[in-house]
């Protein structure tokens, strides 16, 4: 179980990533709100699907590649979303 410290980090890299894949795909948005939503729960996708690959590649702080897997997965997750709305 994830200590607090951890839990809110996550989040914030979440809602930060939510907030950079609204910016990147505008046609793609659900407002402020909704994409920090959809970018926490992109942080799970794009740690599930990337979360190794990016983390040994990215130089710097860990953060810097967290976030990157955390956009990534929040794009991934908005453009899958705006596919299935306009159906």
């Amino acid at each position: 179980m994830p200590d607090l410290v951890s839990l809110i980090v996550f989040l914030i890299v979440g809602l930060v990533a939510g907030w950079l894949a609204g910016q990147i795909m505008k046609g793609s948005s659900f407002g402020l709100v909704g994409n920090l939503i959809v970018g926490v729960l992109g942080a799970i996708l794009g740690g599930w699907l990337l979360g190794g690959f990016v983390h040994g590649i990215v130089p710097g702080p860990a953060i810097i590649g967290s976030v990157i897997v955390a956009t990534l997965g929040a794009i991934i997750l908005l453009f899958l979303v705006g596919l299935i709305a306009k159906k």
